[in-house]
């Protein structure tokens, strides 16, 4: 039954209302609930040493053992502060390592050998190595020299060995061409820098083999190549005298024409004279080995006074350089 006393609504039992309360055994609780409450009663001192007593209860199970080798194998921390992280000082302590540094991809072989004469100037008594990872491809030229121009294997990025500390980082960024270090973030929430991160031995190597493999390959293609040219211009110059010693000579002295009357060629050079000598124009020899033949005037030098003349002989056109002396523009009637 509910009774309102003092403003408060107390609530009892009432014999109108059957009871739905029935004891329950002692017997019932689980051993987890005794643990759990006889656990909140003691106190942090006493329930320490009753998990290190069951922890020593177990066969072969050593927990100071355990919690040693997790020392042990805890890494130790390499700087005291966070602070001493972000120092680019404390990069001088491991030693010269190989550090990858980026920059232009069209100017990169340039922007090396700048690097280099400003290391130089500004640190002469460091020792240091500039490397710029490139193929020296060669190429013949029409003129019959060869020209040699670098191929960077990797493109934007040379790599340099030397003891790295804050001022020098700070003289490579400023080199004219320079992007910057291959950098990892260190720091924490408050701060946080791009350190320069070194390239391991290793993957040096790895480049090194790269870059001599290619140079090799570039090699052996350019001699090849070369050796094929060789061969075609041998072939080509073999089968120039060839036709030239059978077919040509006999050709020009069988169908080498008769002499014109001389009156006809005294008149014909009277009315030449009056008509010049022009690229393109028809030509007609006064001596030599093609006199009186017509052909087409292809070139005209008065420099060197030769002109090149083209004939037609059995249906092929023959290029002839002669004298200018000798020509006479054909004058068609």
């Amino acid at each position: 039954m509910m009774k309102l006393q003092g403003g408060l609504l107390q609530w009892s039992r009432s014999s109108l209302i059957p009871s739905i309360y029935t004891p329950i055994n002692k017997t019932q609780f689980s051993i987890a609930a005794c643990v759990i409450e006889r656990n909140h009663q003691l106190t942090a001192k006493e329930r320490r040493q009753l998990r290190n007593e069951r922890r020593e209860s177990k066969l072969g199970y050593s927990w100071r053992e355990e919690v040693e080798e997790k020392l042990i194998k805890k890494p130790k921390k390499r700087y005291a502060t966070w602070t001493e992280e972000l120092n680019l000082d404390t990069l001088a302590e491991s030693g010269p390592q190989w550090w990858a540094v980026r920059v232009s991809r069209l100017r990169g072989h340039e922007t090396a050998q700048i690097l280099a004469r400003a290391l130089a100037r500004q640190f002469p008594e460091m020792e240091f190595t500039v490397y710029a990872p490139s193929v020296q491809v060669k190429r013949k030229l029409k003129n019959g020299s060869i020209s040699v121009k670098p191929k960077p294997v990797f493109p934007g990025c040379i790599f340099i060995r030397c003891i790295l500390n804050k001022e020098i980082h700070d003289s490579i960024r400023d080199v004219d061409g320079v992007g910057g270090f291959i950098v990892s973030k260190v720091g924490n929430t408050k701060r946080q820098i791009n350190k320069p991160r070194p390239v391991d031995d290793s993957d040096l190597e790895a480049i090194f083999k790269q870059a001599k493999e290619a140079q090799e390959k570039a090699d052996s293609e350019f001699e090849e190549a070369d050796r094929a040219e060789e061969e075609a211009s041998i072939l080509a110059s073999q089968e120039l005298l060839a036709l030239s010693n059978s077919d040509v000579i006999e050709t020009v002295a069988e169908s080498k024409p008769k002499r014109a009357p001389r009156k006809a060629t005294l008149a014909t050079e009277t009315k030449a004279k009056k008509k010049k000598l022009a690229a393109g124009s028809t030509v007609r020899v006064l001596s030599g080995t093609f006199a009186e033949f017509v052909g087409n005037l292809k070139k005209l030098n008065r420099k060197t006074a030769k002109a090149t003349v083209g004939f037609t002989l059995f249906g092929k056109e023959t290029l002839v350089e002669i004298d200018i002396n000798e020509l006479v523009p054909e004058i068609q009637s």
